[in-house]
């Protein structure tokens, strides 16, 4: 299998070997005179007759529709080029159209595209399983795969259920885990959940998340509190607490990180309850906070660890690692796996991730994350004292939280008010420029920049100091 995983190229356009260095990358260019342009325009009246209209959000302002993407950039119908902040919800980690992963699944694909996941497994599975053993912090070994990081979060819920006995779930406030069922119950989110509470399961508890910047120094004491507090009261009930699921730092929460001292008093808690403690890193996997896992920082190695988006930089896969104690309460498979899907260990997928992992190791994009990341926080920060509306910058890594909320001052406590309408129109004029970002956190007012690590210091300051006009030209 070594031709599978051989070393390919890496966008020659963004790699300069002689330097040793990432060459710069297309900064934006807006060809049409509007955003979205007239072939966006168009696709838009398509889109609203032809998709349900909850799913895209159609208005003056979006969407533009992208027909190419490469390393940093996106190219729209209309020809516009844009820098791409958000690396496609956390996805595109290594950047878009990786000529590491698209070779190795074009000689994948000529291999095998499908094969029988649980009856008759392909190699490439047998080979990535082991893979990620080798990544993963302590001794998670044992491997569930899955398409989607919803679907890797319940597997861990299950796995859970299988290792405990014990069906309750603590989650976290602004906790986000995917939209199928399953995670839907452990999601925070009201408006999510809402139209469906009748079909939901009732196993899940949501505690504060030690957030610092709500409860300063006692974050990780309300949050431990409430932990022991619910598993206590929840002892006697129909859900007792089997496991506890929490974001190392919370991706669609606002990129709020858990301090680490409050990972280390939830792992000794979990061990003294016999509770599991899974971590949900689909959004923080492979890099994106300047480490391989979030979690790793913090020296705390979880009984279960999920992991999506990055893992394939733009292939659906994803995986559920744990212990080999906890994989183990499943038992062995007599033939009828009670948890498995069609696309279990996907080759393509497998292949896509094999390329990913070599990819971040060969040109120490862990490393680069972490460096960039600390470069774009500092030039952040550089802007922050010009812009009363700049509230908070936080995160770790290329997974960077600008928060946009003003603050009233009473009698006796400061009150942070989120700028919900500001940090929306400061999206729109971004994209009018050339930039793609979302929002985040509970109130949409934090500005998520989740760029792929193959972004260089000249782009960085170029979209800070676009920013930076953006936000004079509000007048904040």
């Amino acid at each position: 299998m070594k031709t599978l995983i051989k070393k390919p190229k890496f966008f020659p356009f963004l790699f300069n070997k002689k330097k040793n260095a990432f060459s710069k990358n297309f900064l934006p260019k807006i060809r049409t005179k509007t955003v979205p342009g007239p072939q966006s325009q168009k696709l838009t009246e398509s889109l609203k007759r032809y998709e349900c209209p909850q799913i895209t959000r159609i208005n003056e302002n979006f969407p533009v529709f992208l027909k190419k993407a490469f390393g940093l950039n996106f190219i729209d119908v209309d020809g516009n080029r844009y820098i791409d902040l958000t690396s496609a919800f956390s996805v595109a980690n290594i950047g878009h159209g990786s000529a590491a992963v698209l070779d190795v699944m074009r000689r994948q694909a000529r291999e095998m595209m499908h094969g029988m996941g649980d009856v008759h497994p392909n190699e490439v599975k047998a080979l990535l399983a082991k893979r990620l053993s080798e990544i993963t912090p302590g001794n998670l070994n044992q491997t569930i795969f899955s398409s989607t990081g919803a679907e890797a979060v319940e597997s861990a819920l299950k796995t859970a259920v299988m290792a405990t006995k014990k069906t309750g779930v603590i989650a976290f406030e602004g906790a986000y885990h995917g939209l199928t069922y399953g995670a839907l119950s452990a999601t925070h989110r009201g408006d999510f959940r809402k139209p469906f509470l009748k079909q939901l399961g009732a196993f899940s508890y949501h505690v504060p998340y030690p957030d610092a910047h709500v409860f300063e120094e006692k974050a990780s004491q309300v949050a431990l509190r409430a932990i022991q507090s619910t598993v206590k009261k929840a002892r006697r009930s129909k859900h007792p607490v089997g496991a506890v699921l929490i974001e190392p730092i919370q991706g669609r929460g606002g990129i709020v990180p858990a301090p680490p001292d409050f990972l280390k008093a939830l792992r000794a808690f979990c061990d003294a309850e016999k509770i599991l403690l899974i971590a949900d890193e689909v959004f923080t996997g492979f890099g994106r906070t300047g480490s391989m896992f979030a979690i790793d920082k913090s020296g705390v190695v979880p009984d279960l660890l999920c992991m999506g988006k990055g893992m394939g930089n733009g292939f659906p896969i994803s995986a559920c690692i744990g212990t080999t104690r906890v994989m183990h309460s499943w038992g062995a498979s007599t033939g009828d796996a009670i948890h498995t899907s069609t696309f279990l260990g996907n080759p393509l997928g497998c292949a896509a991730a094999l390329a990913v992992i070599k990819e971040i190791e060969d040109k120490k994009l862990v490393e680069r994350s972490r460096d960039m990341g600390e470069f774009f926080r500092k030039e952040l920060w550089r802007i922050k004292e010009k812009h009363a509306l700049i509230g908070d910058i936080r995160g770790s890594g290329l997974m960077i939280g600008l928060e946009f909320s003003q603050v009233s001052y009473g009698k006796k406590k400061k009150t942070i008010i989120p700028a919900t309408d500001k940090a929306g129109a400061f999206i729109v004029e971004a994209l009018k420029r050339g930039l793609v970002l979302l929002p985040s956190g509970p109130f949409h007012n934090v500005i998520s920049i989740t760029p792929p690590f193959v972004i260089s210091e000249k782009e960085i300051s170029f979209c800070v100091n676009t920013f930076d006009r953006i936000l004079q030209k509000m007048g904040v």
